[in-house]
């Protein structure tokens, strides 16, 4: 049995893992989806990124020993990567979701066109506002699916978009899986080429949007557990 701790990105939380796991209890595994500060139901909570970082070190640490795999989709991957690095050898691996990875000293929005980000933040009172229905087109999601996407979105927290990443040691040493989901893109982001040159990253693709875990879940259940018995 491996023990997944899961993070959406942005505007989502916990609930949106609802099907993957219950697909890796099925497996036998122990799945803890986790909301982040500020998010769902914990949106009453003011976050920042450390903030996140801490969220995922923190339930990590409430597991105790034991091997855990450590999940991030999409925003989720620079709090994860971060926790990750902090962490260390107390992990079985990381799991990058289509997500971004974090770079010392660079926030979620460098090195992207992410200028209506900011303003949007600036202009809701310091918080990203959810996309809309249409923004989900192209993903491989259908309506339901997408309808249930912006039903259960919330605000996301500014301040976790523009504050800087911080890093004391290089995550190419790490254990890790890049899943990259082909309708998003076909590359996975810059900072991930070098830890997957290093030879303990890995890359997966599925032929499915942003979003997987609503678009295919049975899929991303079974290369998460795939990827736990990965050594």
């Amino acid at each position: 049995m491996t023990r997944f701790v899961m993070v959406a990105g942005a505007w989502l939380g916990a609930w949106a893992w609802d099907e993957v796991a219950a697909g890796l209890r099925a497996a036998g595994h122990e799945a803890r989806p986790l909301t982040l500060s500020g998010l769902a139901e914990r949106r009453s909570t003011p976050a920042g990124q450390q903030t996140h970082v801490q969220d995922v070190v923190d339930e990590v640490e409430r597991l105790g020993p034991g091997d855990v795999v450590l999940v991030g989709h999409s925003y989720a991957g620079i709090p994860v990567g971060q926790a990750a690095a902090l962490i260390g050898g107390r992990l079985r691996r990381v799991v990058f979701v289509d997500a971004a990875v974090p770079v010392d000293g660079e926030s979620f929005l460098a090195g992207w066109p992410s200028d209506h980000v900011r303003r949007a933040v600036e202009a809701n009172e310091g918080f990203w506002p959810p996309s809309g229905a249409d923004e989900y087109a192209g993903q491989g999601l259908t309506d339901g699916q997408i309808a249930a996407i912006v039903a259960g979105a919330t605000p996301h927290p500014g301040a976790t978009l523009t504050e800087p990443a911080v890093l004391d040691r290089p995550l190419a040493g790490l254990p890790a899986t890049y899943v990259k989901c082909l309708l998003d893109g076909d590359e996975p982001p810059a900072a991930a080429a070098g830890p997957l040159r290093s030879g303990r990253w890995e890359l997966v693709t599925m032929d499915t949007g942003h979003w997987p875990m609503f678009s295919r879940p049975r899929e991303l259940a079974r290369i998460l557990h795939e990827a736990a018995a990965t050594r």
